[in-house]
């Protein structure tokens, strides 16, 4: 920290991205304080509906990401066509994606909630609300493939402007559309869909604007059927490890929910409210990780194999600290949260033992988050997330939580406990390979 270059350069690209993240998270609370002040099941089905988004970020997190290792890279060597080939590819996977998401919520949202839960009333909420956030998720790849470019070409704040703008905006219709302020109708869980949907338009139009300006980056339409072959290829290598990663991890984690789900609507609520909290927190290691990431794939990109190493190593050991911190933050925000939800007896007990769990899952996810989705990203080290994965949540957390909700009936903090088994145990691993200093690559051609 004595080392005044690199803690101004980790605040410019860190603190701008925390803060989006922080924003985009403060959504996800005034969802469920809103709708949860006005009924539990209505806060544990849009929480398990917005599963959907949730697998559909899977998607787009591997393909943003892969733009964003090979982005910062090329903007560190100072090569801004390369740059703009890699974000026309991004945008047309980005756009497939969110045209299959629509589909499905739009077309058949009941088959897609009975996914994830079997009780009738948490289905009917649910689709009443993916009928129309649906549409939503139709245009969020193309904004999240414009910030993206913004944070990795020295313009993180103008993401985190944008992000809080659509948030601000995006709080205030929630609390309009759901209660019926200003004369309109009460529309509740439907309310908080259509927020959803203007916020994304106005993020996505304010994203585009802001990429005329001087010296940002703008998509060139015309190059959008063209080519790259041998960038299309190093894209290929960092983007087929990183989805099979997100898709493991992700599809691994709704099936989390879904434990929960099939558990009750005590534990479907409680779970929702400790995941709300997890994802606030969450914002410091995310924002840490992206970041540390950005400095250190620049000096990479650059040719400074030794000084991106020097920073990758300054980042890790900041991942623990931003592990004990979120350790501590979680049981700070429990009682804060318990103030604000309406829970029955039994899910506001259930919260408690869930909240002590999450508090020490949080050391890991922090540490783990930092140095494999920031520092070996950085460098273009992307498989050993997919095998961590494979092993730590599919052959471990995943088959206990599925015994124990479906076979032994464990109680439901037991079972909950096995899902956040893996990130705490594959830390002495992730440092193992975190020294053999595999991510101190120039990715560049």
């Amino acid at each position: 920290m004595r080392d005044k270059e690199f803690v101004s350069k980790l605040l410019k690209t860190a603190l701008p991205i925390t803060l989006q993240n922080l924003m985009l998270a403060l959504v996800a609370v005034s969802d469920s304080l809103m709708l949860g002040n006005l009924e539990q099941n209505f806060m544990a089905a849009v929480t398990l509906a917005t599963q959907i988004q949730f697998i559909q970020n899977m998607f787009m997190s591997a393909t943003v990401e892969s733009s964003a290792i090979l982005g910062a890279q090329y903007w560190g060597k100072g090569d801004r066509q390369s740059l703009n080939s890699i974000f026309c590819t991004t945008f047309k996977i980005c756009g497939g994606i969110g045209l299959l998401t629509f589909a499905g919520c739009v077309f058949a949202p009941r088959a897609l909630m009975l996914i994830f839960t079997d009780e009738e009333v948490l289905v009917k909420i649910g689709v009443e609300y993916l009928q129309i956030a649906g549409w939503s998720y139709l245009l969020t790849g193309f904004s999240q493939c414009y910030l993206a470019i913004m944070k990795i070409t020295d313009h993180p704040d103008s993401t985190a402007k944008i992000s809080s703008f659509a948030v601000i905006l995006n709080i205030v219709l929630n609390a309009v559309f759901i209660f019926g302020l200003f004369g309109l109708p009460a529309m509740g869980v439907k309310g908080a869909a259509l927020a959803t949907l203007a916020a994304r338009i106005v993020e996505l139009l304010l994203a585009v604007g802001m990429s005329y300006r001087k010296n940002y980056i703008h998509i060139h339409f015309s190059d959008i059927l063209k080519s790259h072959k041998e960038l299309l290829s190093d894209f290929m290598k960092c983007w087929l490890p990183l989805l099979g990663a997100c898709l493991m991890w992700g599809v691994g984690f709704t099936s989390y929910t879904a434990f929960m789900g099939h558990l009750g609507t005590d534990a479907a609520a409680a779970n929702s409210i400790c995941a709300i909290v997890r994802d606030v927190i969450c914002c410091l290691g995310n924002g840490l990780a992206n970041g540390g990431g950005i400095i250190v794939g620049h000096q990479l990109g650059a040719g400074k194999l030794e000084k991106g190493k020097e920073y990758g190593i300054r980042v890790m050991k900041l991942g623990f600290w931003c592990g004990f911190i979120s350790c501590v933050l979680m049981f700070a925000f429990t009682p804060v949260a318990l103030n604000f939800i309406k829970l029955t007896e039994g899910a506001e007990k259930l919260l408690y033992q869930m909240m002590v769990v999450m508090a020490v899952y949080m050391i890991g996810r922090s540490v783990n988050t930092v140095i494999i989705n920031g520092i070996f990203a950085a460098g273009g080290d992307t498989m050993f997330d997919m095998y961590s994965l494979a092993v730590c949540m599919w052959g471990i957390a995943v088959p206990l939580a599925a015994l124990g909700t479906f076979v032994f009936h464990w109680p439901v903090v037991i079972v909950y406990g096995c899902t956040c088994l893996d990130e705490v145990g594959k830390i002495p691993w992730v440092m193992f390979h975190f020294k053999k200093y595999k991510w101190v690559k120039d990715l560049t051609r």
